[in-house]
């Protein structure tokens, strides 16, 4: 639903899964992270995906690394979850896209030709931006998250931050072993999983993994009349699988080859319009009681909804060590994917579009449905140098080709009808077909220099030549409109950083680090009116942390700090002589965000505690917008000039959207162990993400606050030999928020979910 309302920067109007992971990592793999050497009784954590083989402790970056065992321990199943468990991420999910931030910076908005600023990686490729987010986490060995700009050491350029999820790797010479899982709970949510590790030769092994659910919906919706809906109410289908394959001729050259296929049918994305929120509604006739104020889960509709995603993702990662110690690396990932969605678009159950009365809101019936299918070709080349030596080297370069395919004939539609007009009303939609094909291409390198044994200086730069091309053919509201039209964005941004290692257990970073997301292109709204594509946003950061251990390696804690001004901003707002037409433009003068953060870890005995904290401050600078929700919708407002009006709004210093001031997350456990060997561990986990903005406009009146989310889950797992039984409770407060506003609907994040959950290893 990327493309739900506001589309190639043009607007027509304004998973988790049920069950808590199921432990994902059951046997000993090759991943990402590993264990170093013990220092002080620790075990230090090794992170490559800067593409070598750095101590975390000791690596200028903030990070959280989640093992697999983390991810079950915390319950994260897919992306969504992982808000609750490391500080300065935030989710909102609005069915088919999500816009995933990190210290506040990601993507806000709704559409498919503003990138990312987030970019997540399945094992070593990035994945599609924006569509087919529901993908399952299963059979993961890590998932590291990186924060600040990313670029001068690995694939794609980010500004906001990058999420690496790895799967665990086959093993020759391992043996036949594995894991297989199910879980059952509430809504009757029946998942399981399970992967084996195949031996086939003493240079070849196979691996093969599975993952699927079935879960009814968590909605009552009621239909016209008060009869019950006979649509989906978001009940969920999926299957999923992963084969894997590993050779290894020379003890110089290993190749890696990974395929998914995922076929994610999600029911329904049922969603309902935010003033249901409201106990009171102000009319023209004053102020009187909400008919429709409602619980989140308890909603109405008329039409028919769908939701499902489908798509595979091969990757081939070749390794190769010269003599001397250089490594070749190439990293192939190939993508394709359809994703399917309808949705009752005003989200009631209204069977006519009749206008307000002084008395009485307005009723609506309007639809949404689109098919698209994308595909996404990457290619990146490493030469690394070797690790232990005084200067280290890296040089690098990374292809993406991606295209979207609006379906033929016009696929994507938005019908939208006036009041005492029917649904099919041609001045009344919106349509769209044809294809937006984009292009990133990129070189670039880093080198590290031991000033002395303790102090390192790291020096990486990017060049990036981006491009975006819209063929597309347009009918708004009756008009035909072609666009053919093309944009380009070239930078070179930097890193420049300072470790210091005090001691063993003391380590001191600072850096400064430059980013960009490319321009892209606004589709003509018709009227003659001029359509500039908007230009590159880039970010300047600087940010300076300290890594420690204490008791013996037995705490470990890092705190930093960070400050990102940010020039060209890129938001979505109405056209300036058109307003009820959105269209994107670069915020002039400079956006800033700034905070802290920071993590810990204990282990004393057979008790842990984590936690992490995240505390943000954004301020947009000077640009005026019209927000055409409370009026004015042909009032022109010059996003430079205004002028500043009742309507025409200055923005300056208004929060960045879903850029929350504050998130923490809490979790502890005991492990008792049995004179027979047993464990039973129970574990206790929370996460907080404060109240957030949803547009730039904050107008709660018009839904724009979300409220904060405060999401508590336990469980306790008895562990019996290669057995592991586990009861689990997953927002267990019942808590029901908002997870996402998007086009006037609340899109809600899942309830109180529980049951139990069996592992058996082999």
């Amino acid at each position: 639903m990327k493309s739900f309302a506001l589309l190639l920067s043009a607007s027509a109007l304004a998973f988790t899964s049920g069950s808590a992971a199921i432990a994902q990592t059951a046997t000993t793999q090759t991943g990402d992270v590993q264990p170093a050497a013990a220092t002080d009784s620790s075990q230090d954590i090794v992170v490559t995906a800067l593409r070598r083989n750095d101590k975390l402790s000791q690596t200028p970056i903030a990070a959280s690394v989640l093992s697999g065992s983390d991810l079950a321990n915390k319950g994260v199943v897919n992306i969504d979850a992982l808000q609750f468990a490391v500080p300065s991420v935030v989710v909102n999910n609005f069915g088919q896209g999500l816009e995933f931030n990190v210290r506040g910076i990601g993507k806000a908005e709704h559409n498919s030709q503003t990138t990312t600023g987030v970019i997540t990686y399945r094992d070593g490729v990035p994945t599609f931006p924006g569509y087919f987010q529901e993908e399952p986490y299963f059979d993961i060995a890590n998932i590291q998250i990186l924060r600040g700009p990313q670029g001068t050491s690995v694939g794609q350029n980010a500004t906001g931050g990058a999420v690496f999820a790895n799967t665990n790797d086959p093993i020759i010479g391992g043996g036949t072993h594995g894991y297989f899982a199910a879980s059952y709970g509430n809504y009757n949510d029946l998942s399981g999983q399970g992967a084996v590790n195949l031996p086939i030769s003493d240079t070849f092994a196979a691996r093969v993994a599975f993952s699927g659910e079935r879960r009814d919906g968590f909605y009552h919706i009621t239909g016209p009349g008060g009869a019950p809906y006979t649509g989906n109410n978001g009940s969920v289908r999926s299957i999923a699988g992963r084969i894997s394959f590993l050779w290894k001729p020379t003890d110089r050259l290993s190749i890696l080859s990974k395929t998914d296929l995922d076929y994610l049918d999600m029911g329904a994305y049922p969603a309902d319009p935010f003033t249901n929120r409201f106990k009171t509604l102000t009319l023209a006739g004053g102020t009187v009681a909400n008919p429709n104020y409602r619980d989140l889960f308890d909603i109405s509709a008329n039409m028919p909804q769908e939701a499902r995603d489908k798509f595979v993702r091969t990757v081939l990662k070749i390794d190769y060590e010269f003599v001397g110690g250089i490594k070749f690396r190439s990293i192939t990932g190939f993508q394709n994917g359809n994703t399917l969605y309808r949705a009752d678009l005003d989200g009631t159950n209204a069977t006519a579009n009749v206008a307000a009365t002084p008395t009485a809101p307005a009723r609506k019936n309007y639809i949404f449905f689109d098919t698209t299918t994308e595909t996404q070709f990457s290619q990146e080349f490493n030469l690394i140098s070797p690790d232990n030596q005084r200067l280290t080297w890296l040089i690098g370069a990374f292809g993406l080709w991606n295209t979207y395919f609006w379906l033929p004939p016009y696929q994507f539609v938005i019908d939208a009808p006036a009041a005492g007009q029917p649904l099919g009303t041609t001045a009344a939609q919106y349509t769209l077909q044809g294809r937006n094909p984009e292009r990133s291409l990129a070189v670039f390198g880093q080198v590290g220099f031991k000033i002395t044994p303790r102090l390192t200086l790291d020096l990486g730069g990017r060049y990036t030549a981006s491009q975006s091309t819209n063929h597309v053919d347009i009918n708004q509201n009756g008009l035909r409109l072609r666009d053919d039209q093309h944009i380009t964005s070239d930078n070179f941004s930097y890193k420049a950083s300072l470790g210091w290692v005090i001691d063993r257990n003391n380590y001191l970073y600072g850096f400064v680090a430059t980013g960009f997301r490319p321009g892209g292109i606004n589709v003509p709204v018709g009227s003659g009116l001029a359509t500039p594509p908007f230009q590159p946003e880039k970010v300047r950061s600087y940010e300076a942390g300290w890594k420690a251990n204490f008791a013996g390696g037995r705490i470990h804690t890092t705190i930093d700090g960070f400050y990102n001004d940010y020039q060209n901003f890129q938001v979505i707002v109405g056209y300036p002589t058109l307003p009820v037409f959105g269209f994107e433009i670069n915020v002039p003068g400079t956006t800033k965000i700034y905070g802290f953060e920071a993590e810990a870890d204990l282990k004393a005995g057979n008790f842990t505690f984590d936690a992490g904290i995240n505390a943000l401050h954004s301020e947009l600078a000077q640009f005026y917008a019209l927000d055409t929700r409370t009026g004015g919708s042909f009032a022109p407002c010059s996003p430079t000039t205004g002028p500043a009006t009742a309507t025409c709004l200055n923005l300056k210093g208004r929060e960045q959207t879903y850029a929350p001031n504050l998130t923490f997350n809490l979790g502890a456990s005991y492990e008792h162990r049995f004179a027979n060997g047993d464990t039973l561990t129970p574990r206790v986990n929370f996460g907080h993400i404060a109240a957030q903005w949803a547009t730039l406009f904050e107008n709660a009146a018009q839904g724009d606050r979300l409220d904060a989310r405060n999401i508590l889950g336990a469980q306790v797992a008895w562990q019996h030999k290669t057995w592991t039984v586990t009861a689990y409770g997953t927002n267990l407060t019942d808590q029901h928020y908002v997870a996402a506003l998007n086009s006037g609907l609340d899109f809600a994040g899942p309830p109180r979910q529980y049951g139990v959950k069996v592992l058996k290893t082999f």
